[in-house]
C-alpha cells in the first residue's frame, strides 16, 4: 500500500515535459506570406506607387540612357530586350521617355492634389464650423463647382491660364476643391456636434484653438482617404490635358504627351501608345485600391 502511495505522489509530482521550442523566426515569415496572400491588391498597388515614385526621383537609374536624343536606324523597332517599349517614330526609347516623364507628370499631380487639399479643405472647415450666411455662400460655390465636370472645368482653366505643366497643375487642382470643400464640410459638422468640443466652446477655448485641436485632428482621416483616391484621377487629367497639348514643350517627355505622339501611328507602332497608356493605368488603379483601403481602416 505503502509502495502505491509513493508511486502515485512520484506521478504527480513529475514535472511535466518541456513544449517543443517554436520557430519564431518560421512564424514570422509565414505570417507575413498569409498576409501578403490575404492583400495582395494593395502590396502590388504598393509596388506600382513605388516604383513611380522611383521613376520620378531617380530616372537615370531606372533608365540611363537620354530621353531626347534618339537613333534614326532604329526607329519604330517593337519591344524587345534592348527596347522595352520599342521606340518613336525617330528612334528614340520609349521606355526611357516613360520613365523620365514621369517627373513632369508626377510632380503636376502632387501639386494639384495639395492645391485641391489645402484650398478645399479650409473651404469646407470654414463652411461647416460657421454656418449659417458663410456656410449658404460657400456651399453654392461648390454646387456650381460640382455641376461642371472636372476634366471640362481643368480645361477651360488651362486655356485661360495657358501653356505649361504648372499650370495644368493649378487647373486640374481647382477642378478637384469642391470634392475635398464637401468632404470635409460633412466630417466637420459631424466632429461639431460631439460633445467634447461642445464643452470646450463652453470652458471659454478660443474658437480656433477649438478647430484646429479637436475638430480638425479628427475630421482629416476621411480627406486624407480622399486625397489618395483624387491622386489616381489627377494624374489621369493632367495626362489627359498634356495629351491635348498644354502640358511641356516638345521634345520633354510627359505621359499624355508620349500617347499624343503615337497617335498617328497606330496602325504600325502600337506599342508607342499602348504601353504609356498601361503605366498610365497601373498607377491610376493603385492609387485607387490604396485609397479605398485608407478610407476603409479610417472608416473602423
Amino acid at each position: 500500500m505503502s509502495d502505491m502511495l509513493i508511486r502515485e505522489t512520484t506521478a504527480v509530482e513529475a514535472p511535466a515535459p518541456a513544449p517543443a521550442p517554436v520557430d519564431s523566426a518560421r512564424t514570422r515569415v509565414l505570417g507575413v506570406l498569409v498576409t501578403v496572400r490575404r492583400n495582395w491588391a494593395l502590396v502590388l498597388s504598393a509596388v506600382v506607387l513605388v516604383l513611380a515614385v522611383g521613376f520620378a526621383l531617380f530616372p537615370s537609374f531606372f533608365a540611363s540612357g537620354d530621353p531626347l536624343q534618339g537613333v534614326p536606324a532604329d526607329k519604330l523597332q517593337g519591344p524587345s530586350l534592348a527596347h522595352w517599349f520599342g521606340t518613336d517614330n525617330i528612334g528614340r526609347d520609349v521606355y526611357t521617355r516613360v520613365v523620365h516623364g514621369a517627373g513632369l507628370s508626377l510632380t503636376a499631380t502632387l501639386v494639384a492634389v495639395g492645391i485641391a487639399l489645402v484650398v478645399g479643405s479650409l473651404v469646407g472647415l470654414l463652411s461647416g464650423a460657421v454656418g449659417g450666411a458663410v456656410d449658404a455662400v460657400l456651399m453654392r460655390i461648390v454646387d456650381v463647382l460640382l455641376s461642371i465636370p472636372a476634366l471640362l472645368l481643368s480645361l477651360a482653366l488651362v486655356t485661360a491660364l495657358g501653356f505649361g505643366t504648372l499650370n495644368v497643375a493649378i487647373a486640374v487642382g481647382v477642378g478637384l476643391v469642391a470634392n475635398f470643400a464637401r468632404v470635409m464640410r460633412s466630417e466637420v459638422l459631424r466632429v461639431r456636434r460631439a460633445q467634447y468640443v461642445e464643452a470646450a466652446f463652453a470652458s471659454g477655448v478660443r474658437w480656433h484653438t477649438v478647430l484646429h485641436r479637436h475638430v480638425l485632428r479628427n475630421a482629416y482621416a476621411p480627406v486624407v482617404a480622399l486625397a489618395a483616391v483624387e491622386f489616381g484621377m489627377a494624374v489621369l487629367a493632367v495626362s489627359s490635358l498634356s495629351f491635348l497639348g498644354f502640358g511641356a514643350i516638345p521634345p520633354t517627355p510627359e505621359w499624355g504627351s508620349l500617347i499624343s505622339e503615337g497617335r498617328n501611328y497606330l496602325a504600325t507602332a502600337w506599342w508607342m501608345t499602348t504601353l504609356p497608356g498601361l503605366v498610365i493605368i497601373a498607377v491610376v488603379l493603385a492609387a485607387h485600391r490604396i485609397g479605398h483601403t485608407i478610407d476603409d481602416r479610417s472608416r473602423r
